[in-house]
């Protein structure tokens, strides 16, 4: 195969593989848009429109052909096509490549045949010359020395020891005869000068040659008789060469023409071998290159012979090469092209491979040619088997592959589309959970808000005892169970990835301040230390959610309540990177070392798997709070510590008996952490206690304090005020000192009353207030008393305030007749420390204890406020409405959004308006949103003149603020609120300190 076919097949092939591309390509564009055919074409799908417009040319039937191979069934049937076209291509490629490498081993093996012939053609061809020549010069040997000397120096004796020592410059020769030309006229004399007579050279026994036997040779014009014969020719002296058919026609033409010729193969004498003779005419003279034949036949003295054993000779030749097994080799005479004379070789099996070596004896008018074969057939192509194989299985597998992927994407597509369909009905199933979840809040929060605050209202009426502890118990459980609620909706939310955080400003210490007051009931009922320390480099505002944040400090304080009977809760609040430079130098906790002298779990081991992740070097707009929430409770089981923050599971049965909950506390807590790009862990020894840890991550609004202390809001009547603290345990000192130095005082810490004592001799400073602990205080009552009596008798211009630090108020202490100091209840806060001084120091300022609102405040707000409420429910009409005429309030109520745009349509007398959300026909979302369409056309016309400014009351720009009131903890977020134009949002039902939160946004 020639290199331009294969050039040309190849070009074929290719162009055949980039129409199967360009097909390939087509249905799988195709079919990435046909699915979709009922959605909006999108970028994609119009570049492939207009790339196959371009590419085909034929834009009239791409739809059509879109529509045809869009369908589900016709896909499968082109897939399947487009397999069945994959494998015929790669059978017919190997095919090609079995076909081709086959032709190229057999071209390779022509090749060696070629190769091997010729060699063996040269060898015998190159050999004969040698002889030929040989020959010739001896018949020029046998010219001068024979015929050119009388007498002649030649006889038969010397031309037979002559040609023996000299046969191997004729390797080819069998023998060497010299004949003479004897004329007629001549024979009688010739035959007695030889002594025997002239034969003819017909045998009578070709099987048993005997020279007895010969005939004479017949009379004829002249003869050719043999006198001179190597040895092993001597058979052939006497013969006349012109008496044997071949020989005759070889001797005539050897003396017409001048050159050596050959006779055809004939049987040669004695031996019946194969073989030819070469003769070569002697003449008397040396005659011209273009002498007539007529003068070479006058000039004719004799011919010289030599025989060629064609058989033995050729055998010679193969026995000199290393390869002579390889192959057969046959010559032949051709000079009859139809009946060529074999003159060596066997009938060779036919390997349907042959060469023919041409081979130039010398004698023109004589062919002769070379025929070689393998001896055995060719081989099994092993390469090319083994290829076009490989490259057929290897069809077949990138076939299956396809195949299967086929099968895989049409599978995964039913699958997409299953789960599509399943993800829509999920979606669908949320969306009507979540629906149920703000419906049932709604429906269950709502008269929850009329009970607690019909009985809020109660409360304010006059009450026995009992019936104000009857009142208090409903007012509990129904709190708790709007607790419950609450939980259950925000794991909800969590599950539906729902939960949002907001990025506001808060000050932490102030709402630790108020996780404190909510528990200060419990941990004084229990007789347990409740306490806060937040490290000093805590920036005092920090930006993140500060209800979620108060949450989980909310769900860890109320496990700890609820499971420590004794013993201490201490909430600690540090920079991770500080905790982390300190960590490697913290010992083993001591029971000295804590806050109630109880010992506690290791608050290293809950932090511990913190530090690998721990990046201490990051940005300076984030900071990283460490919080721990300590505590000497009965501690959790090694068995039900793997599965404590898994949602409604109980550490046990019994547990569940004895303290109640939900088990969800810790698992949604553990979703606000992650959200707040932190951590939890937990370290708990049973009957020790148990060391919650957490990380959240906020934004610091001012930079400047994280390298130093931060500031806190000092109040100016403490200023510069000396306060000292008598307590012998430092950890329980230092939290005391944290909340006093709030206030902006000066805190010195002793040990004991006998160094109190000793300072206040010293007289080296002045000590406004002194705080002792409880268990200094009654640990020597005598000594105490000892203490208030030089402390009456010492001279100073300022008398020390002097204040007991106790976890609860002792019965026996209020009823004791002996001087006792003032008393503040634990745990410690800026509001109730504020106003327990304040009232020691005969302040007139009313402070609310424990940091609630004092009503007194929110009444100065309200007093005189006319505000709308508009509720669809009655009961919570009458809830919202006495809670607000409570504070003094003026109160207007409409039970739908549409008589609340009425009422709101400027001019209006009123103050503010709380709207519920959730109403028939206008809900309180879209009332909101046409009062401010309304409110903002009025301001418009105002302002270009259209309205007169005293027909709206002389009030320019009208904005009533609107607050949503709902029990909908779902659905009523704030920033709801914010884009349908409310100014805030209230939760149902009402608190203090919400309330008080939002109105004086307004009324401040």
């Amino acid at each position: 195969m020639s290199f331009i076919h294969l050039i040309g097949f190849g070009l074929k092939v290719g162009h055949l593989l980039l129409m199967l591309c360009y097909s390939f390509l087509t249905v799988i564009s195709l079919n990435s848009f046909i699915n979709d055919s009922q959605m909006k074409p999108n970028k994609s799908r119009k570049n492939w429109m207009k790339f196959l417009e371009i590419f085909s040319g034929n834009t009239s039937k791409i739809h059509d052909c879109c529509e045809y191979i869009g369908s589900e069934k016709n896909r499968k049937l082109w897939w399947r096509r487009l397999v069945i076209l994959w494998i015929a291509l790669g059978t017919i490629l190997s095919l090609w490549s079995f076909w081709y490498l086959r032709s190229q081993a057999l071209e390779k093996r022509k090749e060696i045949l070629a190769n091997m012939c010729d060699e063996r053609a040269r060898m015998l061809q190159d050999q004969f010359n040698v002889s030929m020549n040989h020959v010739q010069a001896m018949s020029i040997l046998i010219s001068i020395f024979h015929h050119g000397k009388n007498p002649s120096a030649i006889d038969q004796d010397t031309f037979a020891k002559y040609t023996e020592r000299t046969a191997f410059e004729r390797p080819l020769t069998s023998g060497v005869a010299y004949a003479v030309r004897v004329l007629d006229s001549e024979r009688e004399q010739f035959e007695k000068r030889q002594g025997w007579t002239i034969k003819k050279m017909t045998s009578v026994n070709k099987d048993k040659y005997n020279p007895e036997e010969l005939e004479p040779s017949p009379i004829q014009p002249e003869y050719a008789p043999v006198i001179f014969a190597q040895d092993t020719v001597a058979h052939v002296i006497s013969l006349d060469m012109l008496t044997g058919k071949e020989d005759r026609e070889n001797v005539l033409r050897a003396r017409a023409l001048g050159t050596g010729v050959l006779t055809a193969p004939l049987d040669l004498i004695k031996s019946n071998r194969l073989g030819v003779i070469l003769t070569f005419a002697v003449y008397k003279r040396d005659l011209p290159s273009n002498a007539t034949p007529k003068e070479r036949i006058e000039a004719t003295d004799g011919y010289l012979g030599g025989v060629f054993d064609i058989e033995s000779l050729v055998e010679k030749l193969l026995q000199q090469l290393s390869s002579k097994q390889t192959i057969y080799v046959n010559v032949f005479d051709t000079t009859n092209i139809s009946n060529p004379i074999s003159m060596y070789g066997t009938d060779a099996l036919d390997t349907s491979l042959q060469h023919v070596s041409p081979l130039n004896f010398g004698d023109p008018s004589r062919k002769h040619e070379m025929r070689c074969r393998f001896k055995q057939k060719q081989p099994w192509q092993i390469l090319a088997i083994s290829t076009s194989f490989g490259i057929f299985v290897i069809t077949l597998l990138v076939g299956q592959i396809f195949h299967a992927t086929v099968n895989r994407i049409a599978k995964v597509e039913d699958d997409f589309h299953e789960m599509s369909v399943l993800k829509k009905r999920a979606e669908d199933a949320d969306v009507v959970k979540s629906e149920f979840l703000a419906t049932v809040s709604h429906e269950i929060r709502t008269p929850m808000n009329g009970v607690l605050g019909m009985l809020d209202m109660l409360m304010d009426t006059v009450l026995d005892v009992t019936q104000q502890d009857y009142v208090r118990t409903a007012q509990a459980s129904g709190k708790a169970l709007v607790t419950l609620i609450n939980a259950v909706l925000d794991q909800a939310k969590i599950e539906s990835g729902k939960l949002e955080l907001e990025a506001v400003g808060f000050d932490l210490r102030e709402i630790l301040d108020d996780v404190l007051s909510l528990f200060s009931g419990k941990s004084q009922e229990k007789g347990i230390e409740l306490a806060v320390y937040i490290s000093a480099k805590v920036p005092e505002t920090l930006i993140g959610d500060p209800g979620r944040f108060r949450q989980i400090i909310t769900n860890l304080m109320g496990n700890s309540i609820k499971f420590t009977e004794k013993g201490h809760i201490f909430v600690t609040v540090h920079l991770l990177e500080e905790v982390m430079e300190s960590i490697d130098v913290e010992t083993e906790p001591s029971s000295k070392d804590t806050l109630s002298g109880l010992p506690v779990a290791d608050r290293n081991r809950s932090w511990e798997r913190f530090r690998p992740a721990c990046k201490i070097a990051g940005p300076s707009e984030f900071i990283t709070l460490i919080v721990s929430v300590e505590d000497t409770g009965v501690g959790i089981p090694l068995d039900a510590q793997p599965r404590i923050f898994t949602p409604f599971m109980q550490v046990g049965p019994s547990i569940y008996r004895l303290h109640g909950g939900t088990g969800i506390g810790l698992s949604i807590s553990k979703c606000l952490v992650n959200l707040m790009n932190g951590e939890i862990g937990f370290d708990s020894v049973l009957q020790i206690g148990s060391t919650f840890t957490f990380t959240a991550v906020f934004s610091n609004p001012n930079e400047q304090q994280i390298n130093g202390q931060s500031k806190p809001k000092s109040m100016p009547e403490f200023c510069n005020m000396q306060a000292v603290v008598v307590d012998p345990r430092s950890v329980r000192a230092d939290v005391s000192r944290y909340h006093i130095q709030r206030l902006g005082m000066h805190v010195d810490i002793v040990s004991s009353l006998t160094n109190m004592l000793s300072m206040l001799t010293n007289g080296s400073q002045t000590v406004h207030v002194i705080l002792i602990e409880e268990e200094v205080w009654d640990r020597d009552l005598s000594n105490s008393a000892v203490f208030l009596y030089k402390l009456r008798n010492l001279d100073h211009k300022i008398s020390p305030q002097l204040f007991l630090l106790t976890n609860a108020i002792s019965g026996s202490r209020q009823n004791n007749t002996i001087y006792s100091p003032n008393v503040i209840t634990k745990p410690l806060r800026v509001s109730m420390l504020a106003a327990s001084l304040q009232r020691a120091m005969g302040s007139n300022k009313n402070h609310a204890r424990n940091g609630e609102i004092p009503k007194l405040s929110l009444s100065k707000l309200l007093v005189g406020r006319k505000i709308l409420v508009v509720d669809d429910n009655n009961v919570n009409l009458r809830v919202a409405a006495g809670a607000l005429k409570k504070y003094g309030a003026e109160v207007v109520c409409a039970d739908n959004g549409r008589k609340a745009i009425s009422l709101l349509t400027p001019p209006h007398l009123f103050d503010a308006c709380f709207m519920d959300i959730q109403m028939p026909e206008v809900d309180g979302f879209e009332a909101t949103k046409r009062i401010r369409k309304i409110e903002h056309d009025i301001n418009n016309d105002i302002q270009h003149g259209d309205f007169l400014l005293q027909d709206y009351a002389n009030i320019s720009n009208w904005h009533v603020p609107i607050l949503a009131m709902t029990a909908d903890v779902i659905q009523a977020t704030h920033e709801q609120c914010l884009r349908s134009g409310m100014d805030g949002y209230v939760s149902k039902p009402f608190e203090a300190n919400q309330l008080y939160q939002e109105v004086s946004r307004f009324f401040l």
